[in-house]
């Protein structure tokens, strides 16, 4: 059991584990604000936060000119013992000449996490973890949920009612359009089925027309031959 034993493991070896931290901590001084699994922002905020306030203490020392070691101007060694845990130079003056004169005024508690809940997938409990100065205003209880803007007819609140009439007429009238099309399209090919079926009762109509005149001409000529034939004796007598 792990009785007195604080801190994270995070399912790594202990080098691992402190290169994690010195990237993320990197990572978060350069874009003042990451997405994470929960867990490792818990663990990324006590390591990040002594780093600021090394870096706070050196930048007060720096500006009041109680350096030790005679014409010194800027801290060395704070610098040299930062340096150990963040390699990037550029994030490193980032943390010295912006950060700590912003912190200057605050008594810790330079990070915010704010819970997002489960990434889809494998579940894992996500946060993010920002610098408190560089981050939105959030007082009182903050909800993941979209809140609706309260619209109070200000003169930035019509503007946004006119574009969304104006999105909704466009929308409406571009479906009255597309069913107009579709019914006319639907018209034309109903005539057209029509004429062609006409076509066809007329091509076989005329040919029982002809059938039927051709048999009638049979006829006569059939009636002919027998009335010759019944006149030939007749003759011979």
């Amino acid at each position: 059991m792990r009785h007195l034993n604080s801190g994270r493991k995070l399912q790594r070896t202990s080098s691992h584990r402190k290169a994690l931290l010195s990237n993320m901590a990197t990572a978060l001084i350069v874009h003042k604000r990451i997405e994470t699994t929960e867990a490792k922002a818990k663990e990324l905020r006590p390591f990040v936060e002594k780093l600021i306030t090394r870096a706070k203490h050196a930048r007060k020392r720096e500006n009041e000119g109680t350096l030790t070691g005679g014409n010194q101007t800027i801290d060395i060694h704070a610098r040299r013992t930062v340096a150990k845990l963040i390699r990037d130079k550029a994030a490193l003056e980032e943390l010295f000449d912006t950060v700590a004169d912003v912190v200057e005024s605050r008594e810790g508690g330079y990070c915010r996490i704010t819970k997002l809940g489960v990434r889809r997938g494998d579940a894992a409990r996500m946060a993010v973890i920002e610098l408190v100065d560089w981050g939105e205003d959030q007082d009182g209880s903050v909800t993941l949920r979209r809140r609706r803007r309260k619209q109070e007819g200000g003169p930035a609140s019509a503007p946004q009612e006119a574009q969304v009439e104006q999105s909704i007429e466009d929308s409406v009238s571009a479906a009255i359009e597309t069913l107009e099309s579709i019914d006319q399209k639907q018209e034309a090919g109903a005539a057209s089925d029509d004429a062609g079926d006409a076509t066809t009762v007329d091509s076989a109509v005329e040919p029982t027309a002809e059938a039927s005149s051709e048999s009638e001409k049979g006829d006569d000529d059939s009636d002919t031959d027998d009335s010759d034939t019944k006149d030939e004796p007749k003759a011979g007598q």
